[in-house]
This record gives C-alpha cells, structure tokens and sequence, in this order.
C-alpha cells in the first residue's frame, strides 16, 4: 500500500514538473501563431496543466502561420482531437475575457 502511495505521489509531481517544463515551450508556440502576449501567456498554462505532452506536440505543426485566435481554434479542430480543441477553445474564450488569468 506505501509502495502504490509512493508512486502515485511521485507521478503527480513529475507531472506537475513536465508542466512547468513544457508551459514556455507552449507559450511561444501560441505567440509564433499570432496569439497576443497575453492571451499567449494565459492559453499555455491552462493548456500545460490539462493536456498531455503528446496533445501539445502536436499544437506544434500550427506554430508557423500567423492567426487570430478564432483561426488558431479553427486550425486545431482541424488535428481531430476533441480534448486538444475542448481545452484550446475554452482556454482561448476564459482568457480573452478575462474570466482566467
């Protein structure tokens, strides 16, 4: 029971820490896309604490072309994967309004 205790905490620390490591990666990637500094900085720490590292990999393949933020979230419907564009669309409307910081 100690032993599965153990592991579970140091999974969620781990994850906890890819987080931290992934969120400037994810932040310049939205900027490179078009996103505003701001909308950029609050999309990618939301982003970063629900989505996996694989979901994120692939935001990557958007980072070259510049968008509004309706665009960005059009172009990830378009990679058919319902938790990456649930999390980017509600990310982008709680941040552009301010509702997430």
């Amino acid at each position: 029971m100690r032993l599965a205790t153990l592991l579970i905490a140091v999974a969620l620390s781990a994850s906890g820490c890819v987080s931290k490591l992934a969120y400037p990666r994810v932040k310049s990637a939205l900027r490179d896309a078009g996103l505003s500094e701001r909308n950029s900085a609050c999309m990618a720490d939301r982003m970063t604490d629900k989505l996996s590292i694989s979901q994120l990999r692939r935001l990557e393949v958007l980072r070259s072309e510049k968008r509004t933020l309706l665009d960005y979230v059009a172009a990830v419907r378009r990679l058919s994967d319902a938790e990456l564009l649930e999390v980017t669309a509600t990310s982008a409307a709680l941040c552009t309004t301010g509702l997430s910081r």
